[in-house]
């Protein structure tokens, strides 16, 4: 194997584990916990997950594989099988983040009427929308037989090789990637613009309130002051890095793979198999990243892994305690100890 070979190997196993560990995290934390249940962006995030867990598991190894052998891994009908799930998988966690976008876009607009506006019965519609969008074009892809081995990208994937099936397949890239990349993408920039302008607004209202209780307070001591306007300032940046991390992670991850994909169909370009490559670990990272930016680092899904960590600490401790481990009692154990 060559150093460049190494490398994304190394890179690819280090985004396995990751992935895979973080999004079986958010799949438990929403088995536990009856309030990620009950939330709407709940039904979102766990199908982001469980389509991340699948890439996982199914796709990854396979291009492992591919990478370590350099040729395709296992036989033409396991190979279009993989195919099929990656269209399927990647477009559908694309179209998963979109819907988390307009679920926040909603919370943040249009607060008051949040109940109303964004009901369980439409997270689960706005799923089964993406289920069907992904579902259609991974079955187009499977029956007009353009899942094969591209030794391009060291992976089963959207692929042709007659002369003749080009100019379709150019198409159905096109619309591909527009229906999947390009439309979640502008769904992300508008909901995200939208709602980093409404932050910034409550922080200047907020900043505004703060300096005319400053100027009353003459006789307050200056450090007070000092960390009132630091706190004004980490507020805004709060708000500008956590939008910078949705829309940025997105791109970074998708867009070298999409755009790649979309050149290759020139017939004058030559895409260089190492960068081919690395656009698609650079896809897979995605599915390591997601569970930290929309889950795993909000103060409710680490208290749930708190709780989850401290009851098996118990449970070791204490065995015969008949300590019950259901997060959805937790009063229980307090109650019977009183008792």
């Amino acid at each position: 194997m060559h150093l460049a070979e190494i490398l994304l190997s190394v890179f690819l196993i280090v985004v396995f584990i990751v992935s895979l560990l973080a999004n079986v995290l958010v799949v438990i934390c929403f088995i536990y916990s009856a309030k990620i249940r009950k939330q709407v962006s709940g039904v979102f995030l766990v199908n982001l997950s469980l389509c991340n867990l699948l890439l996982t598991i199914l796709n990854m190894p396979s291009t492992f594989l591919a990478i370590l052998k350099n040729q395709q891994p296992f036989g033409d009908c396991i190979c279009k099988t993989v195919g099929f799930l990656e269209t399927f998988l990647t477009s559908n966690s694309m179209l998963s983040m979109a819907a988390l976008s307009i679920d926040k876009w909603i919370a943040v607009v249009f607060p008051l009427s949040y109940t109303s506006k964004m009901r369980y019965k439409d997270a689960v519609i706005m799923m089964g929308y993406s289920w069907l969008h992904s579902l259609t074009f991974a079955l187009v892809s499977l029956f007009l037989s353009w899942l094969e081995y591209s030794n391009m990208y060291a992976s089963c994937t959207l692929h042709v090789k007659e002369e003749s099936e080009s100019r379709k397949f150019t198409v159905f890239t096109i619309v591909f990637h527009a229906a999947s990349f390009i439309l979640s993408l502008v769904i992300l920039c508008l909901t995200y613009l939208k709602v980093f302008k409404v932050a910034r607004l409550h922080c200047r209202r907020i900043d505004i309130i703060t300096m005319q209780t400053l100027v009353l307070l003459v006789d307050i001591h200056p450090s007070v002051k000092q960390r009132c306007l630091s706190e004004q300032k980490r507020r805004r940046q709060r708000a500008t890095k956590k939008i910078s991390i949705f829309i940025g992670s997105f791109v970074v991850c998708f867009a070298p793979y999409v755009i790649t994909r979309l050149i290759e169909l020139l017939p004058s370009v030559k895409i260089n198999n190492y960068w081919g490559i690395l656009s698609k670990c650079l896809a897979y990272s995605k599915a390591a990243s997601d569970p930290f930016v929309y889950s795993l680092l909000r103060q409710q899904y680490k208290k749930v892994l708190l709780n989850i960590v401290n009851r098996m600490l118990k449970r070791e401790l204490y065995p015969s305690s008949g300590y019950n481990s259901s997060l959805d009692t937790e009063n229980d154990y307090c109650l019977r100890r009183k008792s």
